[in-house]
C-alpha cells in the first residue's frame, strides 16, 4: 500500500456567533469527519453547497477564520499537523488550489506569482517549464491575470502548487464556470500530479467530473460524512449503502431515462435527509 499522506480523525469545525448583547452561541459546521489520502491517490469530497467541503480544506491548511474552532486530529506525512506546522508547510509540501480565480494579485505578472517572487535563472526556467507543461503558451509569465481566460488562470493556480514538490494538493472547486473540455483538461492535470506521487484531495460539487478522476469518493451532507466508496461503485448503485448517495448516482444525467427524466425525485431525497439529519 502507498504511504498515507493525510489522515483526519473525528474532525469537527464550529464557529462562535454573537447575538444580542454579549450572548454567544456556537454553530457546528463539520461534525466527526474522518478520512485518509494516500500517495498517488485522488480522493474526491462531494456534496451540495454548505455541506462543509471548503471548511475541510481550510481546516487542513490551517486557515480557518478567527472565530473557528477545530476539534479532532489531523496527521500529515505521519506527524501531527498543528497550525504552526501547517503554516510552515503551506506552499511547499502542502498546497491549496483555491476555487476563487481572484486569488491571483491583479497588479503582479503571472510569472512573479508562480515563482513566489524568487527570480533566479533556475526558478524562472522551472516556471516556464511548468507553465508549458500545462499547455500555456510562451510569454504567458509576462502577462497580468486580467489578460487571461478563466481556464488559463485555473492552470496557473495549479502551476503555483507544483512549483515546489508537494506531498498533498488540495483542489477546492477547481472547475466551476469552465467549458467541459477545459474542465476535463484541468482534472487531467490533477491525475498527473497524483501519478508523480502526491496525494490529491479534490473538493467538488460536480460528482460526474469527480468520478472521471478520483479513486475514492467521500460524500458529505450537512457537515457529516454519510458515505465513502470507491469511484467504481457509482457504476452500480447497489454497491452504495446510503439512500442519499444512491439518489446522487441515479440523478446523474448518464442515468436519466431515454425521455430525459431523472430516475429519482431529488426533492423527496432532500426531504428525507432533512428529517434524518435536521438540516
Amino acid at each position: 500500500m502507498e504511504k498515507e499522506i493525510l489522515r483526519i480523525e473525528r474532525l469537527s469545525v464550529s464557529f462562535s456567533q454573537y447575538g444580542r448583547g454579549l450572548a454567544r452561541r456556537r454553530l457546528s459546521a463539520v461534525e466527526e469527519l474522518s478520512l485518509s489520502v494516500y500517495a498517488g491517490e485522488i480522493v474526491a469530497v462531494v456534496g451540495s453547497s454548505g455541506s462543509g467541503k471548503s471548511l475541510l480544506a481550510h481546516a487542513v491548511m490551517g486557515i480557518l477564520p478567527y472565530n473557528g474552532r477545530l476539534e479532532g486530529r489531523i496527521w500529515f506525512n505521519g506527524e501531527p499537523l498543528t497550525q504552526k506546522r501547517a503554516a510552515k508547510l503551506r506552499g511547499k509540501e502542502l498546497c491549496l488550489v483555491p476555487q476563487n480565480v481572484s486569488y491571483l494579485d491583479p497588479l503582479m505578472r503571472v510569472g512573479e506569482q508562480v515563482t513566489g517572487g524568487r527570480s533566479s535563472p533556475s526558478r524562472r526556467g522551472k516556471c516556464k517549464s511548468v507553465l508549458a507543461g500545462y499547455g500555456l503558451e510562451a510569454g504567458v509569465e509576462r502577462k497580468y491575470p486580467f489578460q487571461l481566460s478563466g481556464g488559463m488562470i485555473r492552470r496557473i493556480l495549479i502551476s503555483t502548487a507544483v512549483m515546489e514538490t508537494p506531498k498533498l494538493v488540495i483542489a477546492d472547486e477547481p472547475t466551476p464556470g469552465l467549458h467541459p473540455e477545459a474542465a476535463g483538461r484541468v482534472m487531467g492535470h490533477f491525475k498527473e500530479i497524483a501519478k508523480a506521487g502526491a496525494g490529491v484531495l479534490l473538493i467538488t460539487h460536480d460528482i460526474e467530473l469527480a468520478l472521471l478522476t478520483a479513486d475514492r469518493v467521500v460524500v458529505l451532507y450537512g457537515g457529516r460524512m454519510i458515505e465513502e466508496a470507491p469511484a467504481s461503485a457509482f457504476s452500480d448503485e447497489t454497491k452504495l449503502s446510503h439512500p442519499y448517495t444512491r439518489a446522487l448516482c441515479r440523478s446523474m444525467p448518464k442515468n436519466w431515462n431515454p425521455d430525459g427524466e431523472r430516475l429519482c425525485d431529488t426533492g423527496d431525497i432532500l426531504s428525507y435527509m432533512r428529517k434524518e439529519y435536521g438540516r
